[in-house]
């Protein structure tokens, strides 16, 4: 009988008439601790890789490919759509890293960045990661307050999908080194991903996270753009940084 413990071969069901008025309460915060282990589960696979210690000299001889997009101010990628490749420069170093991981194993659908991280090594995607983490950062700078002002509709958005309590007040100090800094990068860019967070059954678009997925799917396409323009207007520290070869 269903609400019934039985013996035997069905000894593991559980008498729902067991539980104590307090239950709803008890089971919410079952329910918030397994998400939190959700969260850093999605970190756990790539710790691996993230592990290897990065070398920013050895990451400015395999970085080539790299700066053909990301050392262009403006460059712009027509893939899914048209928009501003994200600025890299000042980027965290282990978000770099899992980026890249996504990108070689598929759970970020591009093309191109599949095609450049899956013929790179742990180790080519560490020292990569080293060199654009340093690119362009300024050690003496102050650090970022939490972000104020802009966009009345933007700010009412970002503080409901919750983004500061990953990405920081400031929108540029994570909690977690492998979340990226997101205030100052394009808004196009931002737009683009955002969007990629809600596609479902595309084998060429989308990105697999659970967390981002979440947000993502609370709101609707023109609240995105909302979000990634208000986000973008804030003061960060990312940069586009171009080289000689490319000026």
């Amino acid at each position: 009988m269903a609400g019934v413990r039985e013996e035997g071969r069905y000894n593991s069901r559980i008498d729902l008439y067991q539980f104590p008025p307090d239950c709803p309460r008890k089971m919410n915060q079952l329910l918030r601790s397994f998400l939190a282990l959700v969260v850093a589960s999605v970190t756990i696979a790539p710790a691996f890789a993230q592990d290897i210690k990065g070398d920013a000299k050895a990451g400015e001889k395999k970085n080539a490919t790299c700066l053909g997009c990301h050392a262009i101010i403006g460059y712009q990628a027509s893939f899914p759509e048209v928009y501003k490749v994200p600025k890299i420069a000042g980027q965290g170093e282990k978000y770099i890293v899992s980026s890249l991981n996504a990108y070689k194993k598929g759970e970020r659908k591009h093309p191109s960045m599949r095609g450049v991280a899956g013929s790179m090594s742990d180790q080519d995607m560490a020292d990569v990661a080293a060199y654009f983490s340093a690119l362009g950062v300024d050690a003496n700078a102050k650090p970022l307050e939490k972000v104020s002002g802009g966009s009345a509709k933007g700010q009412e958005l970002v503080t409901k999908g919750a983004c500061a309590s990953c990405h920081g007040e400031s929108l540029s100090k994570p909690i977690d080194p492998s979340y990226p800094l997101i205030a100052g990068q394009y808004s196009d860019y931002l737009y683009v991903a955002l969007k990629s967070y809600k596609a479902e059954a595309n084998p060429q678009v989308g990105r697999g996270n659970a967390i981002m997925g979440g947000v993502a799917k609370q709101f609707s396409n023109a609240e995105l753009k909302e979000i990634a323009n208000y986000v973008a207007s804030m003061p960060g520290v990312l940069k586009t940084v171009p080289q000689n070869r490319f000026r």
